[in-house]
């Protein structure tokens, strides 16, 4: 019996490294439903990568800034054509 105290320890230590195998297991595989659910979702979607978004803000940023010039230019040669 002096062996059945540490026997039923190493059983149980046993069972629970394998309880948490299996729970990561069990993990992993939620993750990649949930990653290749979130795919097939959003690839349904009409969204834009974030390069893309930040390629067309980049643009339109400068387009703003070119209206702004092209605005002053434009005030500069009315003033000239007017003799103010």
């Amino acid at each position: 019996m002096a062996q059945s105290g540490p026997r039923i320890l190493d059983d149980l230590a046993k069972l629970m490294t394998d309880a948490a195998g299996m729970a990561q297991g069990a993990r992993r595989e939620v993750e990649t439903i949930v990653k290749t659910q979130m795919e097939r979702l959003l690839s349904g979607m009409d969204v834009v990568k974030r390069e893309e978004f930040e390629a067309v803000r980049e643009m339109a940023i400068l387009a703003r800034d070119e209206n702004e010039k092209l605005a002053k230019r434009i005030e500069e040669l009315e003033a000239k054509l007017t003799g103010k």
